[in-house]
């Protein structure tokens, strides 16, 4: 019955696992979930794919937000609704300084809130953080996978293509990596109590003095070290979502 499904997703008001991983892609939705034992897809409504199953014995939620901010937060919104307590973001990111390749993962810290939608709820000054029980499950993560990682600050930014617009830079700011909705998912943890933190894949260089297009061919998101990070990044995630599951029912 549709009273039974939340209004935006379509997701189901109850029943659904404590810990999820979000991403962008309903692609990429599915491919995580593959990775699961018993998947099965609870709902597909405009960009958010949601998919249930386990991974080494604990329930997870994979759901897809798509592109920005604005959209992204009404399902993490949602699926807060429907009892959803624990959030890693598993996207892609642009690097923002030296020494972070493609392919590599960023965990990051905390987020610069140029989203686009927080502005709307909260003073600027409010901060968009990560649980540091999140930073740690996924870089234990990490190190267990063998897969390069950085930790730092993530720069959150609405618009994906430069306008005409001066652009601040954050470039002598020490960013890590620039994406577009990480920060909409700390806040919204924040204000409700909840865990949440995020692992992106180095997809190319954003920051102008990084950039060799005459190198590189442009921005290509479709290389292989770029695909060869994702499948690492999947089962980083999955792994930290497991070992932040195992802190809590040691607490409890």
């Amino acid at each position: 019955m549709t009273q039974d499904l939340l209004p935006v997703t379509r997701i189901p008001r109850t029943g659904l696992p404590a810990h999820a991983v979000v991403v962008g892609d309903p692609a990429r939705a599915a491919a995580v979930a593959a990775l699961l034992d018993g998947a099965e897809e609870v709902s597909y409504h405009r960009e958010y794919r949601v998919f249930s199953g386990s991974w080494k014995g604990v329930p997870v939620v994979v759901a897809s937000h798509g592109v920005g901010a604005p959209g992204a937060i009404l399902l993490f919104q949602e699926l807060a609704d429907a009892g959803v307590r624990t959030f890693l973001r598993f996207g892609t990111a642009g690097a923002m300084k030296a020494g972070i390749g493609d392919g590599d993962l960023v965990i990051a810290e905390a987020a610069v809130r140029d989203d686009g939608v927080t502005h709307q709820l909260l003073p600027p000054e409010y901060p968009a953080v990560s649980a540091p029980e999140a930073v740690l499950a996924l870089q234990r993560a990490a190190r267990g996978a063998g897969a390069p990682h950085h930790r730092g600050l993530v720069w959150t930014r609405a618009a994906f293509q430069p306008g005409p617009l001066p652009l601040f830079s954050y470039a002598g700011a020490g960013l890590a990596a620039i994406e577009m909705e990480l920060s909409a998912l700390l806040v919204t943890a924040s204000l409700r109590g909840l865990v949440a933190g995020g692992v992106l894949v180095i997809d190319g260089a954003n920051a102008d003095e990084l950039v060799d297009e005459q190198a590189t061919g442009g921005y290509d998101p479709h290389r292989e070290v770029v695909a060869a990070g994702v499948e690492r990044g999947a089962v980083v995630s999955l792994e930290a979502l497991r070992l932040l599951a195992g802190a809590e029912g040691a607490r409890a």
